[in-house]
């Protein structure tokens, strides 16, 4: 692979290489031959040039990887550079929050829509949230509330007893709280929530089930990729890895490869190419991750599999496509 990669993510020196996901791209995507840039997304800029699409540049580093704790990376000084011209694709990888300055960045990179493809596409990352993309699929999750009002919530909650409350844009396992069937503390709560966020909240029945892991399914262009189960930590319900939870191997059920079934052709019809959802109890969805998903790196390990591979052969399927519809 020949391709020039434009990499928007948080600063590498910070990353662990031993489990990131956007590590693990980069040095397949350098293992193919791909010529590596990498860029802080506050470093992105439009500038008017006459056209609609305009010229939108970065500040960008070349680049390149080794799997060498403490030492992963070797990068040239910044320049900015012409992610119309001097690349050909644009990995969005920047961790969430999922908020004005992530749906601002996504509008800029949709301008380069037709001569630098990026991935995920950023038009549909702003579509899909991923707690509320997921709400397309409600027949798959747990009994669930949308609300910012108190009174709406203790209904909910009489209805339903334990609850898990969480931001609707949140990321990472943060800020996710269980309140008792008895609703101690909800009123307080709710007040930090409705004060720290603007929008809505999201509630859900708690799953018990959650003791017995939260699985992480990775589709590739809508195509099961492979999975992991993810358990809580000691004295924790939360299961994500960045709270202490820890990963086995796993298969998928019949009800999960049915949810699968259902998402992967809206998946890949909205250039979703690398998605994570999360699944508990064998039957329950709670979320559809595209801002930037991970769990590869530990499903290749469990598996043998080699998911950067499989990402990187549907990301050059998508550019000849592309360049070819150019003609």
């Amino acid at each position: 692979m020949s391709l020039r990669v434009a990499v928007q993510m948080d600063p590498l020196e910070n990353i662990n290489i031993a489990g990131d996901s956007s590590f693990a791209l980069m040095e397949s995507a350098q293992a193919r031959g791909a010529t590596l840039f990498h860029y802080d997304v506050n470093t992105l800029a439009w500038q008017s040039d006459g056209t609609p699409q305009g010229r939108i540049t970065a500040h960008a580093s070349p680049v390149r990887v080794r799997r060498v704790e403490g030492d992963h990376f070797a990068a040239e000084a910044p320049r900015r550079i012409d992610l119309a011209r001097d690349v050909d694709v644009v990995l969005m990888r920047q961790d969430p929050p999922f908020d004005l300055g992530y749906i601002s960045a996504a509008l800029l990179l949709d301008r380069l829509r037709g001569t630098t493809l990026v991935v995920n596409d950023p038009r549909e990352v702003v579509n899909a949230p991923e707690k509320m993309f997921v709400l397309d699929y409600a027949r798959f999750m747990p009994p669930t509330l949308v609300a910012r009002s108190l009174d709406d919530v203790r209904e909910f909650q009489r209805e339903h007893g334990a609850v898990v409350v969480k931001p609707l844009h949140g990321n990472g396992g943060k800020a996710i709280f269980r309140v008792e069937a008895d609703g101690g503390n909800l009123s307080a709560l709710f007040e930090v929530f409705n004060r720290a966020w603007p929008e809505a909240h999201m509630i859900q029945a708690f799953l018990p089930e959650v003791a017995e892991g939260d699985k992480r399914i990775v589709l590739v262009d809508g195509e099961i990729a492979g999975a992991i189960n993810r358990l809580p930590g000691e004295g924790e319900f939360r299961s994500n890895l960045a709270m202490g939870g820890r990963a086995e191997a796993t298969t998928l059920t019949a009800r999960e490869e049915e949810i699968c079934a259902a998402l992967g052709p809206e998946l890949k019809r909205r250039g979703l190419v690398f998605v994570g959802i999360d699944v508990i109890g064998g039957r329950w969805l709670t979320e559809i991750n595209v801002t930037s998903p991970t769990g590869i790196v530990a499903i290749d390990r469990f598996n043998g599999t080699d998911t950067p591979g499989r990402i990187w052969d549907a990301i050059e399927r998508r550019h000849r496509d592309m360049a070819g519809s150019r003609g």
